[in-house]
């Protein structure tokens, strides 16, 4: 279908989830001016401050709004993707924990297990001690355990990217690489630091408990499931396969689209979409994933300060402009950034992404559009 200029706005009309019956929406009357789409007026202040490419998808029980803005490769006019697939950064740790909750819900494990007791000598030295830690505190980023992600190199610089975009990281190196930092602090449910350390060992752990890797049983327990037909968790495996638009980082503006994420399994590798993306909030909140008690557990939130946010396991509490707050995750992985989330029942869900590091008030305008659009569609 021919989408004139960079304005789209479709109705769905949802029987079930993946629903695929379309109607646009036309004028009732010549003599009125057609009114200016919000989702698309907000794609475009995004756009605005600097992204190469804008996408954004709204969901509420029975619409599906969609916009774009900006283009696919920087220096082309090529359109932004309708749905297109992007690393979707630290949103795979929604993922993560929704795993392990059902682990938890299942009896395999506790939340308040160690790391110890799962993963003997692997937290140790430099005053780190995996006896004093529980998977809560790493789901919840209580742990006190360094963030590994500043080391890599691939994620520091353009030369450390050339020079490191195919390498291979196992989960094993990541960890030993944060063991030779000190803690930032003891373990504490009062003291909060956002680490993306704490996720590799939960992978670590759902490994320890299932016998398969994390990737297998995010496949199995969630994108299969759910029929996430555009998502994936990629291993080593360093190409975007199917529409996707190039993503652009460091301020040389450096293609990073090429990359191996191994230094984010459990913590920021997955691939997906706007539109999967808003499915699997709109499960996850709805029930569909987690039984009320761990449902309980995962939005159950502490204060973040680091990113003015409560934040409770693998989901963060944002409050809502017109009252009452919503539950998503900030993404970012190497040229892509994306935020999004869904209203409390799940019902309603925003996503936006970009393809590029933008300016300073690309991240503000991202966080606009989604309260706005959330706001908007409780009406």
């Amino acid at each position: 279908m021919h989408v004139p200029g960079r304005r789209r706005r479709d109705l769905l009309v949802l029987s079930s989830l993946g629903a695929v019956l379309f109607a646009t929406s036309t004028g009732t009357a010549a003599a009125k001016l057609p009114q200016a789409d919000p989702l698309q007026q907000q794609v475009d202040a995004v756009h605005d401050t600097g992204a190469v490419g804008v996408s954004a998808e709204v969901t509420s029980p029975d619409t599906r709004d969609i916009a774009r803005a900006g283009t696919a490769e920087r220096g082309t006019r090529r359109q932004m993707p309708l749905n297109g697939r992007f690393r979707i950064g630290s949103a795979t740790k929604t993922f993560t924990a929704t795993v392990v909750l059902q682990l938890a819900g299942e009896g395999r494990m506790s939340l308040e297990d160690t790391v110890e007791q799962w993963l003997p000598g692997v937290v140790q030295g430099n005053g780190n001690d995996g006896s004093q830690i529980t998977v809560r505190q790493l789901l919840q980023h209580t742990s006190g355990i360094r963030d590994i992600g500043p080391e890599i190199p691939a994620l520091k610089s353009a030369d450390g990217y050339r020079a490191e975009r195919f390498r291979t990281y196992t989960p094993e190196e990541l960890v030993g690489l944060a063991m030779q930092l000190p803690p930032k602090f003891f373990p504490d449910d009062e003291q909060w630091s956002y680490s993306n350390t704490n996720y590799i060992l939960a992978a670590m752990i759902t490994q320890k408990v299932t016998g398969r890797s994390w990737a297998q049983e995010v496949n199995d327990r969630i994108i299969r499931p759910l029929g996430l037909r555009d998502t994936s968790t990629p291993g080593t495996f360093p190409f975007i396969l199917g529409p996707h638009a190039q993503g652009y980082a460091f301020s040389t503006g450096t293609d990073v689209t090429v990359l191996n994420s191994s230094m984010a399994v459990g913590s920021g590798s997955v691939i997906s979409t706007a539109h999967d993306l808003n499915r699997f909030y709109a499960a996850l909140l709805g029930g569909r994933l987690l039984a009320p008690a761990q449902l309980d557990e995962m939005t159950t939130t502490v204060n973040a300060p680091e990113l003015h946010v409560r934040y409770g396991l693998g989901l963060a509490e944002i409050p809502l402009s017109c009252g009452g707050s919503y539950f998503g995750h900030r993404g970012e992985l190497l040229g892509y950034i994306a935020w999004g989330g869904a209203t409390r029942d799940g019902t309603r869900t925003a996503v936006v992404y970009v393809s590029s590091d933008g300016s300073q008030g690309t991240q503000q305008a991202m966080i606009t559009l989604v309260d706005q659009e959330l706001c908007r569609t409780r009406s």
